[in-house]
């Protein structure tokens, strides 16, 4: 039925064991979609100038605006990064559901597409966070890297007012594929 690859199950591929794979998926998708906003992660520094410089000089770009204290709206993710040593939290819907799918023997994964959002520009000072929930997974889907599952996450970032409030300042959907590689021809399984 199925396929060891080293510890991981490869999906049979009659058509029950397909089914019983996709329904799983799906429930799983469904269960972590109900948990909506199920992550939350604060940037670990404010808004600073000398990360915007170190930016608008990497990326080549130079605009008085964002040299004397607004952050370029595409940074807006920046901030809240986990970086090298730190992770996503455990609780991350992207991560939760590629993780199922990895266990379902979907294991590749391919970035496709990113929609980003943009409310007003951070300011030197504020403090971003940010939300992430699962959106959707739609599948399965024979593409030319393989059959596999869209899954897309949607992340939310605020900054704190002063009277308690939150604003949003930016949204981002984040669409990855999640797939089992096409064997190349004259390969075997």
């Amino acid at each position: 039925m199925s396929a060891d690859l080293g510890g991981r199950v490869a999906p049979a591929r009659d058509e029950r064991a397909r089914i019983e794979t996709h329904e799983r998926i799906m429930a799983e998708a469904e269960r972590i979609k109900a948990l909506g906003e199920a992550s939350e992660s604060v940037a670990p520094y404010p808004v600073n100038q000398a990360t915007i410089g170190t930016w608008l000089d990497a990326m080549g770009y130079d605009n008085p605006r964002f040299r004397s204290g607004e952050a370029p709206p595409s940074m807006a993710q920046v901030w809240t990064m986990p970086g090298l040593g730190r992770k996503r939290p455990p609780e991350d819907p992207l991560t939760r559901m590629t993780q199922f799918l990895t266990d379902e023997g979907y294991t590749a994964v391919l970035g496709t597409n990113c929609e980003q959002t943009y409310e007003r520009y951070l300011r030197v000072d504020e403090h971003p966070r940010v939300t992430s929930a699962l959106d959707s997974v739609v599948g399965p889907k024979n593409t030319a890297m393989g059959e596999g599952y869209f899954v897309t996450s949607r992340n939310t970032w605020y900054v704190d007012l002063p009277d308690g409030q939150s604003e949003v300042v930016a949204t981002m959907l984040f669409r990855v594929l999640k797939f089992i590689p096409r064997q190349k021809d004259g390969e075997s399984s």
